[in-house]
């Protein structure tokens, strides 16, 4: 009788633990995506609770994901380190991002509404017609939106939930190097946009083809400039 009535109690409690250590998950997601936690930085669980304003408890469940995936390391009494951006890190991060988007570019040219793929295009052509006289944060914030919404939605068209994980993981990693690495001007802007056309306008073609060596070469052309090579 008694193990019965432990069970509901235990079970209860991990159903709630669960909500709360995916929030606490999702909230140094952001602080990572949005570059608050720099590659290098140490933080301790306590900072972490006060950055999240989530529970310890829900700090150290979600701490082992962030680790598994990368995005954290422990530092025997230290504290917690977000990942250096050292050599092997940057080019690990965009061959996997290259080896996802190109190999989901099939699905995309057939699963895509070519609606949406003509509205990225005519949205790409306005950018690339004001950027040379007009470089601001705003342009720069609507540009950088619409460059991940567009990645993100060509590797989703797949629906394939293990992916859009790995994917969304290397995203991370991706944003981390961008935000510390790169930086937008009116020169790579045009650069950036030019190399979207490249692949947007034969993927609207059913080209997948020739959108996959525009593609890659649009992924390569970023690491070389994350690693510090000059196009």
């Amino acid at each position: 009788m008694t193990n019965h009535d432990e069970r509901p109690s235990n079970t209860a409690q991990s159903t709630e633990s669960r909500p709360l250590s995916r929030t606490a998950y999702e909230r140094i997601e952001e602080l990572l995506n949005s570059g608050t936690l720099r590659p290098g930085q140490v933080v301790s669980q306590r900072e972490l609770v006060e950055m999240t304003d989530a529970t310890l408890g829900s700090i150290r469940i979600a701490i082992p994901r962030l680790e598994a995936e990368g995005l954290l390391q422990t530092l025997p009494k230290r504290g917690l380190m977000i990942p250096s951006l050292d050599v092997t890190f940057v080019r690990d991060a965009y061959q996997l991002r290259r080896l996802i988007e190109v190999g989901a570019l099939e699905t995309a040219a057939s699963a895509l509404d070519r609606a949406l793929v003509d509205d990225w295009i005519e949205r790409h052509l306005s950018m690339l017609a004001q950027v040379e006289r007009t470089m601001n944060s705003e342009m720069t914030a609507e540009m950088q939106s619409l460059d991940w919404q567009m990645h993100e939605s060509i590797v989703a068209s797949m629906g394939n939930r293990l992916i859009d994980n790995t994917y969304r993981v290397t995203s991370i990693k991706i944003r981390m190097v961008v935000q510390s690495r790169l930086q937008i001007t009116s020169g790579n802007a045009k650069r950036v946009l030019e190399e979207h056309l490249a692949f947007l306008r034969p993927l609207a073609e059913g080209d997948t083809d020739s959108a996959r060596v525009a593609l890659t070469r649009h992924i390569d052309n970023s690491l070389a400039l994350a690693l510090g090579t000059r196009l």
